[in-house]
């Protein structure tokens, strides 16, 4: 049974730091600059919501006054 355990919690561990490293591999947050801009964690949960697709992401980003170099 304990054997069981561990081996269960092992693959639950690589599993997700499999997905994590998948989610962050794309997200390069210093890549942002904003002048005059909304915060940057809200504005980038508010344009998740709204958005489907990296250019209207962009757009959405921009008009809270952030944009990606």
């Amino acid at each position: 049974m304990k054997r069981l355990l561990i081996l269960a919690s092992l693959s639950a561990a690589l599993m997700t730091s499999g997905c994590i490293t998948v989610i962050d591999a794309d997200s390069d947050d210093a890549a942002w600059h904003g002048n005059n801009a909304q915060p940057f964690d809200a504005a980038r949960a508010d344009c998740d919501e709204r958005t489907e697709g990296r250019d209207a992401f962009r757009a959405c980003m921009a008009e809270k006054g952030w944009t990606r170099n």
